[in-house]
Formats: structure tokens, C-alpha cells, sequence
């Protein structure tokens, strides 16, 4: 019998409608399976990635906080602020009330962040140059070259006193003067109840200041979280967004109650929020918990997430990632 007959060539021609259901169903299984290891992958991706990024924002916030905590209240070689006069204008916009304590904080309501105020100098000093005073002169002689500029604060002191005055010259960087006039900046410098010249030299310092005096830059800082620019919880710093992805901040102040120079001065006691503070000026040490969040949500298979933020258990609101990142930071100028 020939083989190529055209009996036995239509028996062979094409397929089935049962073999193309099969091989559809078969097909139908295998992109299945590739479109849920994809999505697996993806989401294993978007999960690590977020953990990555909170790593890096938390670990930043904390890097910076601690360096800022360690050098509050440093005023030179005077460590306690305590015998300086603050010559800033009180009425004018911008004052900061340095001899108020270098620690200070504001407890946020249940739950709700804190702020963390923390103040001193900071910079190389500047060694005060002749000539050296009257009492009443509105300026002091320092090197050229500086670094310093008009309406910046500063304080000059010997290590027994102290002033804390604006700048109020354009070049003290070039010239080497630094004026302390009542000035035309914020706030400004006015005092009438310095001893020696009081009344109408509203400039005046407290003292002369001699050979053994430096002057060094003051700050004040500011520690807040507000929403970002990316619609994102941050960290701002003196109102400025430092550092997105971090929804909470909480601190803790560490109180020494115990006499100087005896056992046990020089570690707190115990650790409380800014309202149960009884002396913010015996806060050596501070304890803080930042909490950094994922930018996306839909992270944590629909489950919200329960973390534990000093002692307390927090709920999140939504299914993003949440971390918390602690870190115990001592005043060093305080001990």
C-alpha cells in the first residue's frame, strides 16, 4: 500500500480541539506560575528595599542628633554659663535665651513627637588682641580672617565670665573688629543693667576682657518633625528639612541627682520625658528613639504593623514598614 496516499496524509493533518485545550491549559499554568514568582521577586525587592532606605535614614538621624547632644553647653573653657550676661536685645525677633540651660525639650502630646532644643558654642576660638577695652567700647580686637559676619552671635569669655552679644559690623572677618553696637539686625544687642556703664551705653560688656579671653560662634538648635517636601514625615533642624522617612522622634532625659564629686555623680538616675524633668540643668545624658517608615505601603501583607517605642506598643495606622532606632548619648560638657 503506498504510504503517501491522500487517505493516510488527511489522517494526520493538524490537531485536536482537545490537544489545543490541553496545550492552553498547560500554557495557562506555566505563565501562572511565572507571573507569581515575578510578583513574588518584586515585592521580596520592594521589602528590601525599603528596609535599606529606613537603615539609612534612621542610622543618619541618629549620627547627627548625637553629635549635636554631646556638644550642648559648651561655652570654652567657661563650663558653666552661669556667671555670663546674655547682652541680646530681649524684645527683638530672634532672641535666644542662651543662659536658660543648654538642654531643653518639648514633650509631644500622646504620643506625638518631641522636640529637642539643645544650645552653646561651638568653633576654634579667637583669641581677643590688644587693645583691650575700656569697658564701654563697643568692639574687640581679634585676628583677621575670621570667618565671622555681620548679625552673627557669638560670646567672649575668660573662662570666669562671660558676654553673649550679636555682631553688628559688614566685615568683621576682614578688619579683625568685632562691633556690638545695639546694631539694625534681629535681635540685636541692648542691655542697661551691665555694672560699670550702665544706662545710655545699652552695648556695654560686663567686663574688660584681656589676653587670656577668646570669642566663639553660639548656636541654638532645633530638633522637629514636621511633614517633608515629598509629602513624607521628616526631621527638621532650626526649621529646615534635614532628613525624610522619619515619622517620630521621642526623648528621654537622663537626670544626675546626686552631689558633684561623690559615688554615683555623673550617671543619671533615672530617665524621663521633658515634662517630668525637675532640673534640666542636671540632664547629663539624653535617650533617644527616632521611627523611620517606608515611602510605600501595602508592605506587610495587609497586616499592620505593632512596634514597641520605649516600652509603649504603637499600632500603625497603615501597612508600611516601620523601624525604631535607639541610641543613649551623654552631654559630655556636663560631666
Amino acid at each position: 500500500m503506498n504510504k503517501n496516499s491522500p487517505k493516510n496524509i488527511s489522517r494526520q493533518a493538524g490537531l485536536t480541539l482537545v490537544e489545543v485545550m490541553v496545550a492552553m491549559l498547560l500554557g495557562i499554568f506555566l505563565v501562572g506560575g511565572i507571573l507569581q514568582v515575578f510578583a513574588s521577586s518584586r515585592q521580596t525587592y520592594r521589602v528590601h528595599e525599603a528596609i535599606s532606605r529606613m537603615q539609612e535614614s534612621g542610622r543618619m538621624a541618629l549620627e547627627v542628633l548625637s553629635r549635636d547632644v554631646r556638644m550642648a553647653d559648651f561655652w570654652g573653657c567657661a563650663s558653666d554659663p552661669g556667671n555670663f550676661v546674655n547682652n541680646l536685645d530681649s524684645s527683638g525677633t530672634g532672641y535666644i535665651d542662651f543662659l536658660s540651660g543648654g538642654v531643653d525639650g518639648i514633650e509631644g502630646a500622646a504620643g506625638a513627637p518631641d522636640s529637642l532644643i539643645l544650645r552653646g558654642g561651638f568653633d576654634v576660638g579667637l583669641g581677643v588682641e590688644p587693645p583691650y577695652g575700656p569697658q564701654a567700647s563697643a568692639n574687640i580686637k581679634v585676628a583677621p580672617g575670621n570667618g565671622l559676619e555681620q548679625f552673627d552671635i557669638v560670646f567672649v569669655s575668660d573662662c570666669s565670665a562671660g558676654d553673649i552679644f550679636q555682631i553688628t559690623n559688614a566685615n568683621p572677618d576682614g578688619a579683625g573688629t568685632v562691633v556690638h553696637n545695639t546694631g539694625v539686625g534681629s535681635p540685636g544687642n541692648f542691655n542697661v543693667t551691665n555694672p560699670g556703664c550702665p544706662g545710655a551705653n545699652a552695648h556695654c560688656l560686663s567686663k574688660i576682657y584681656g589676653s587670656d579671653a577668646s570669642l566663639m560662634s553660639t548656636r541654638e538648635i532645633r530638633y522637629t518633625i514636621a511633614m517633608g517636601s515629598e509629602g513624607q514625615p521628616a526631621l527638621f533642624r532650626n526649621g529646615l528639612e534635614y532628613l525624610d522617612g522619619i515619622e517620630n522622634l521621642q526623648i528621654l532625659y537622663g537626670e544626675d541627682t546626686d552631689p558633684p564629686n561623690t559615688a554615683g555623680s555623673g550617671i543619671a538616675n533615672y530617665y524621663v520625658p521633658a515634662d517630668q524633668v525637675v532640673d534640666m540643668a542636671n540632664v547629663i545624658s539624653i535617650r533617644m528613639a527616632v521611627v523611620a517608615r517606608s515611602y510605600d505601603d501595602n508592605l506587610n501583607g495587609g497586616i499592620a504593623q505593632n512596634y514597641n517605642l520605649f516600652g509603649t506598643s504603637v499600632i500603625a495606622t497603615d501597612t508600611r514598614l516601620r523601624q525604631v532606632y535607639t541610641s543613649t548619648v551623654a552631654v559630655r560638657n556636663r560631666l
